[in-house]
């Protein structure tokens, strides 16, 4: 359930807001992963900080989509590839 949210969150470019670690966040989600133990991750920006972070999937709760705003990821640009 949690990965259905989360991947039409990231196809649609759609914040999120949900309760991790007792703390209310707002992401820009980028992509859903698994950690080296194999549980699963998401990762995203919070919107305070310019700063990617990992998201345990067990710590989250309260799962809310923010359908009225969607952002643009920030790619970085490798100055060595041309």
């Amino acid at each position: 359930m949690k990965t259905d949210i989360f991947l039409r969150a990231i196809k649609n470019r759609q914040n999120l807001k949900f309760i991790y670690d007792l703390q209310e966040m707002t992401i820009e989600p980028y992509y859903v992963s698994r950690n080296r133990n194999g549980k699963k991750v998401i990762y995203g920006r919070l919107k305070s900080i310019n700063e990617i972070r990992k998201f345990d999937y067990d710590k989250i709760a309260n799962i809310r989509v923010i359908e009225a705003y969607k952002f643009s990821p920030l790619i970085p640009i490798n100055s060595f590839a041309v």
